[in-house]
């Protein structure tokens, strides 16, 4: 929701292209920001408890795939975070909203990120603190392009996750084909050699896409491998 003239204006889905839209620029890494568009709409439409108020119990959600950030940014103004009317300043100089999100920048916005590989030893971190935190009842998503599994940052906080069993962390990778080395068996194989609960979904289907996000996974660490093809025509 979004004020507007004193009317409350709710904006959805079919907004989000017209709103990506909005923001023009050479560096908008148009492609690799469309294919986190469904993801990121399911989680925040219907998974994660976040808000524009930072509640400490609240749920975390990182970044790590901060190149072409116009999708989380235009699901970011569909549910209130941020004015649509700050898209017409997408990446000049005096707009908060950046080619890479910044997290003192941009309400909502957990991590600065960009710099690929650390999304989620970030979140394994985070993890560690809300556990010793005793705050039991937020959970933590990082979302991760396959690319950045073949940074060796990565390898080492999905070990580390799996074997610390820290069962309020998830994970989404946009499986895309971008990956240099790849994993046989799939990507999530890497996670569950290390005891993650694993699932692969098709990142467009919003019905898979929540199912995935929901399933319980006790005891243990999750990742959601959401398999992208194409950008759909919008």
């Amino acid at each position: 929701m979004w004020e507007v003239g004193g009317a409350m204006t709710e904006l959805g889905y079919d907004d989000l292209y017209r709103l990506m839209a909005s923001m023009t620029g050479d560096e908008k890494h148009a492609e690799a920001a469309s294919s986190t568009l469904d993801v990121l709409w399911v989680l925040y439409d219907r998974v994660l408890r976040v808000g524009p108020y930072l509640a400490a119990e609240r749920d975390r959600f990182y970044l790590s795939k901060g190149h072409g950030p116009m999708a989380y940014y235009a699901v970011l103004a569909a549910k209130g975070f941020l004015d649509p009317a700050e898209f017409d300043r997408f990446g000049t100089y005096h707009s908060p909203l950046g080619h890479h999100p910044d997290r003192l920048l941009v309400p909502g916005v957990e991590i600065s990120s960009g710099s690929l590989g650390h999304g989620l030893p970030l979140a394994v971190g985070t993890a560690l603190g809300l556990r010793a935190r005793g705050l039991s009842s937020t959970r933590l998503w990082v979302l991760l392009g396959d690319g950045e599994l073949d940074e060796g940052s990565n390898h080492e906080a999905i070990a580390y996750a799996g074997r610390s069993r820290l069962d309020r962390l998830n994970v989404v990778v946009i499986d895309n084909d971008n990956a240099t080395q790849g994993w046989p068996g799939g990507l999530e194989t890497r996670f569950a050699a290390e005891g993650w609960a694993t699932a692969r979904v098709d990142g467009r289907d919003h019905t898979e896409l929540e199912a995935a996000f929901t399933a319980p996974h006790p005891g243990r660490p999750a990742v959601v491998v959401a398999k992208v093809e194409h950008s759909p025509s919008h």
